[in-house]
């Protein structure tokens, strides 16, 4: 077996110095086209691939990029949208063989997790998700000088790049599909407030019910989790009044209520409209197919790992304003249930 190619062996093919193959295969300027064109020529004719370590040496880049989620590992993994805009990532970062680390944390030693990383250099920035209200992570990575680009919003980023989705619109799109339907009685499950995106949609919801003239509906906590969405709804249902609508905070929690109301002997969208957020592939495969709000997890990735690469390479990144979530209009929202059994007992129940 012939010993594997070295950088001294390109530099001897092609006539120049081993600087000038660093020189030629990291990017850098100040090298003639044809010895650039003859060092890739030699590189090529004896597969040579300079290795990460080497590279990362060379320089001074960890050729990685981090991803720290707070959320236990088992939400992460039944939830559709992390792996969606984890593969949107990946399809950019991979194109220039940079890599993903991804840590998993407790609230408890997450500011310890940041400072590890940057002491440590394992990566070159980081990508902020689901920035909470009070979030000590923007002056953090500020005082860490790690470059970082908060994804979701401008509100509470401090001075970071952001790559924002408005998903306000499209919520009081949902509540006015859902009055034109004739409903009324319009519930909301909501994600931990905590959250800033949480609130931003919960706000939006009560915003468009006062816009169109109703009352603040029912609000129940519903975490985000399949668990919190089918207990929200049983007991949003047990109500003497029970809504005629239900919108939730992501998919993962709708679909698990939709599951919840029909074991409880209703019909769907006849005697309850459901509307959810994300539009997970999931969503048009439930029975009924599940009417929601379109926020495209794969490109949200992609679009934050190009503003952080930017970011990185050139120490500057402007903001991003993606395509505003829309709303999908599917089986699962229908016309108010029209008086009958059900309708005389929740009049009657006060």
């Amino acid at each position: 077996m012939s010993p594997r190619p070295t950088i001294a062996d390109v530099a001897a093919l092609a006539g120049v110095s081993r600087a000038t193959v660093s020189f030629v295969l990291n990017g850098r300027p100040g090298v003639a086209a044809a010895t650039q064109e003859r060092v890739r020529a030699a590189a090529a004719q004896l597969r040579w691939n300079p290795s990460r370590t080497a590279r990362a040496l060379s320089t001074g880049r960890a050729r990685a990029v981090g991803l720290v989620l707070t959320r236990e590992p088992e939400l992460i993994g039944v939830d559709p949208f992390y792996p969606a805009f984890i593969a949107g990532v990946e399809s950019v970062i991979s194109q220039s063989g940079d890599g993903l680390m991804l840590q998993m944390c407790g609230p408890e030693n997450e500011v310890e997790t940041y400072r590890r990383l940057a002491a440590d250099r394992r990566v070159d920035g980081v990508l902020l998700t689901d920035l909470r209200v009070d979030d000590p992570r923007p002056a953090l990575v500020g005082e860490l000088g790690l470059p970082a680009v908060a994804v979701g919003g401008r509100e509470g980023a401090a001075d970071l790049p952001t790559v924002n989705l408005d998903d306000r619109l499209v919520v009081a799109d949902a509540v006015r599909h859902l009055v034109d339907l004739g409903h009324r009685r319009i519930a909301y499950v909501a994600g931990p407030l905590e959250y800033r995106h949480a609130r931003r949609r919960r706000q939006a919801w009560a915003e468009a019910l006062s816009d169109t003239g109703l009352p603040l509906g029912l609000v129940l906590p519903g975490g985000f989790t399949a668990a919190g969405g089918a207990h929200a709804t049983q007991m949003l249902l047990s109500y003497a009044k029970p809504p005629t609508a239900i919108m939730y905070a992501n998919d993962l929690s709708a679909t698990a209520g939709m599951a919840a109301a029909q074991a409880a002997g209703l019909d769907l969208p006849r005697d309850l409209s459901v509307v959810g957020f994300d539009d997970i592939s999931l969503a048009s495969w439930t029975r009924p197919s599940l009417t929601t709000c379109r926020a495209d997890a794969t490109s949200w990735g992609s679009s934050s790992a190009r503003t952080l690469m930017e970011l990185i390479e050139h120490g500057t990144a402007g903001d991003v304003e993606m395509e505003p979530a829309a709303l999908v209009v599917r089986s699962s929202t229908g016309l108010v249930p029209t008086p009958g059994p059900r309708a005389e007992g929740d009049a009657h129940g006060g």
